[in-house]
């Protein structure tokens, strides 16, 4: 299947299994986890699924305050290198903030097992996060232009529109890793220290400066209602299955 010259917003859907196999394994972190044990964890799942010895899974995690860089960054977009840790990362994209009020979701999915298509993967990774973000009566949207879920800011004037969730991947053996960030209640002033995805004309935002005081929870178990919608059944494993392979 080929996706060339169609807009991401026309591949908007789901992307299930073509073959049978067991639900993906949904993985939720409690406290902050270290940057770097968290991309080791990773790695070692990716490479055992690919392998054939571990199923898919989604990791959903919050991270201290650090900037990652992605293979697109550029350097002038780090405004403060000494503000917070820089990590660089094979991910797509450029440099995006992580940390406390943040959830990350790590998605680790094999896409011989469902569509070999990235261009269709990340627009399924995008409507995940509309579908989550329209269970709080948010609509976000999706630009042509520029990856990740964005809000139009009316308050702000009428041109105006805030990143709300981004978006960064990797794929390796047609697995998949990275993943997603939902604000829901970071310190957004710490997104001033880098220039977020390159993009310097829009702002940021989250659930809580939207007026929404959501909690972590409530927002994990509409993105795991959102995700099975999308990509299909998932079953609750606890952070030893990561390794366990």
């Amino acid at each position: 299947m080929t996706t060339s010259g169609q807009t991401r917003d026309s591949l908007a859907g789901r992307m299930m299994r073509t073959r049978a196999g067991a639900p993906v394994e949904w993985i939720v972190s409690a406290g902050l986890v270290d940057y770097e044990a968290a991309m080791a964890a990773m790695e070692a799942r990716v490479a055992a699924i690919a392998d054939g010895r571990a199923g898919e899974c989604v990791w959903l995690l919050e991270h201290p305050p650090l900037y990652t860089a992605g293979t697109s960054a550029h350097d002038a977009d780090l405004v403060d290198a000494t503000r917070f840790p820089v990590h660089q990362t094979g991910r797509g994209g450029q440099y995006t903030y992580h940390g406390p009020g943040q959830r990350v979701a790590y998605v680790m999915l094999d896409l011989k097992q469902r569509t070999q298509d990235l261009r269709l993967f990340v627009s399924a990774l995008e409507q995940w996060l509309i579908a989550t973000l329209d269970g709080f009566n948010i609509r976000g949207e999706r630009r042509e232009d520029r990856v990740g879920v964005w809000v139009r800011r009316p308050d702000k004037g009428i041109a105006t529109e805030d990143k709300i969730a981004a978006i960064g991947i990797r794929v390796r053996r047609w697995v998949t890793f990275h993943g997603i960030s939902l604000n829901v209640e970071p310190d957004l002033g710490h997104f001033s220290g880098i220039v977020p995805c390159g993009v310097t004309q829009h702002g940021v935002t989250s659930l809580v400066d939207l007026g929404l005081p959501i909690t972590m929870p409530e927002v994990d178990d509409v993105l795991r209602q959102a995700f099975e919608a999308h990509f299909g059944p998932t079953v609750v494993a606890d952070s030893g299955s990561l390794l366990a392979c």
